[in-house]
C-alpha cells in the first residue's frame, strides 16, 4: 500500500507539471498502461490473505481513481489553455480595411419591373403570370381579335403550330384571370411577362421584349379612373413634375382606346432632340375594356366596366436610363452591366 500511495504521489507531481497534451497522454499510458508501476504493484495481491487483497484492492482503485480525474482535469485545462494560445495568435483585426468582393448588380429591366410591381401592389394591385406559350383562342380570339382581323398584322406572331404560339402580348394573363372569376369583380391585377413578335431587331426593336399590362374591372370605372392611375405611373416612374397626354387611338380589345405620352424629362416640355422637338414622348397603350371582351370573359358589361394598359419596360428603361440601344439588355457587356450595380 506504501507503494502504491508513493506511486500516487509522484504521477499527480508529474501531471500537475505537465505542459503538453502528447506528454499529458504518455504519462496515462505509463501509470494506467498494462505494463505501469500501477501493474506491477497489484502483482503482489497473490501473496496476500483475503483480508489484504480486499484492502489493498480498494486502495488501488482509489489511486486509480485519483490518477484519472487528475489527468481529466489537466486536460481540460491544457486544451483551454491551448485554444486562447490560438485564438490570440489568429486573432482578426476588425479595423482593418476589407477586401472588397465584386458582386452582380440587378438588370436595369428587373430594376425596373420590381418598381411597377411595388408601385402597382401599393396602389392595391395583384399580380398576376401565365404561359409564354399560348393557344390562338386566349392570345386573339377572346380580346376580340378573330381570324382574318388586320390587328393579327400588327403583332406578326410566332406560330409554333395552327392553335399554339408564342404570347405577343401579356394580354392571354387577363383573359384567364377573367375567365376565372367566373363574372364576378373587382380584378386588379397587373401582367408582367416577356412576349415575342416578328420583328426586324435594331436600337429600338426586338423580337423578345417584356411588357406589364394592368387590369381594372368593377362596377362604374371610367376613364377617369385610367387617367388617374397613368398620371401616378408617370409622377413615380419619371419624377414629379411629369405629366401626361391622351391621343385617341385603336386597339381590338379597349374602346375607347389611347396613346399615352408624357412630358420630356429632358427638356421638362420644351422641345429637344429626345422627344423631336414636340415635347413629348410616348410610352403606353391604354383604354376602356371593350364591352365585346368583358362578355365572351364572362362580364356583364352592362353592369361591370374597366381599364387596361400595356407598357413596355424596355420603353421605360431607355427612358428612365437614357440608354439609346435595346440590344445593351440582351447583351453580356460589363461595360454596360456594371452602371447598374448595386448600391447597397
Amino acid at each position: 500500500m506504501d507503494e502504491l500511495l508513493k506511486i500516487k504521489e509522484e504521477a499527480l507531481d508529474k501531471i500537475s507539471v505537465c505542459t503538453s497534451l502528447k506528454d499529458l497522454n504518455d504519462l496515462r499510458v505509463f501509470y494506467l498502461g498494462k505494463k505501469g508501476p500501477m501493474q506491477a504493484a497489484m502483482k503482489s495481491m497473490k501473496d496476500m490473505t483475503k483480508e489484504e487483497r480486499a484492502s489493498f484492492g480498494q486502495v488501488s482503485n482509489k489511486v486509480k481513481q485519483d490518477i484519472t480525474k487528475a489527468i481529466e482535469d489537466k486536460k481540460v485545462a491544457l486544451e483551454e489553455a491551448e485554444m486562447n494560445e490560438k485564438i490570440k495568435n489568429e486573432k482578426i483585426d476588425i479595423t482593418l480595411p476589407s477586401t472588397t468582393l465584386p458582386l452582380g448588380s440587378i438588370h436595369p429591366l428587373s430594376m425596373v419591373r420590381e418598381e411597377l410591381e411595388d408601385l402597382f401592389i401599393g396602389m392595391g394591385y395583384s399580380v398576376a403570370e401565365g404561359p409564354e406559350v399560348e393557344t390562338d383562342h386566349y392570345n386573339f380570339e377572346l380580346m376580340n381579335i378573330p381570324a382574318g382581323h388586320p390587328a393579327r398584322d400588327m403583332t406578326d406572331t410566332f406560330y409554333i403550330n395552327d392553335t399554339l404560339l408564342m404570347r405577343c402580348h401579356t394580354s392571354p394573363v387577363q383573359a384567364r384571370t377573367m375567365l376565372k372569376a367566373q363574372g364576378k369583380g373587382p380584378i386588379k391585377i397587373i401582367c408582367p411577362g416577356k412576349t415575342y413578335r416578328r420583328d426586324d431587331d435594331d436600337a429600338t426593336h426586338s423580337h423578345q421584349f417584356s411588357q406589364c399590362e394592368g387590369l381594372v374591372i368593377d362596377k362604374n370605372i371610367t376613364m377617369a379612373d385610367l387617367k388617374g392611375t397613368l398620371e401616378l405611373f408617370a409622377k413615380k416612374m419619371f419624377g414629379e413634375k411629369r405629366e401626361i397626354r391622351l391621343r385617341p387611338s385603336y386597339f381590338p380589345f379597349t374602346e375607347p382606346s389611347v396613346e399615352v405620352d408624357i412630358s420630356c424629362h429632358n427638356c421638362d416640355g420644351k422641345g429637344c432632340p429626345m422627344c423631336k422637338y414636340t415635347g413629348w414622348i410616348e410610352v403606353l397603350g391604354a383604354g376602356m375594356v371593350n364591352p365585346k371582351v368583358l362578355e365572351m370573359c364572362g362580364f356583364d358589361p352592362e353592369v361591370y366596366q374597366g381599364f387596361a394598359f400595356g407598357i413596355g419596360l424596355e420603353r421605360v428603361a431607355m427612358l428612365k436610363y437614357g440608354i439609346d440601344n435595346i440590344r445593351n439588355f440582351y447583351s453580356d457587356d460589363l461595360r454596360f452591366l456594371n452602371q447598374f450595380t448595386r448600391k447597397d
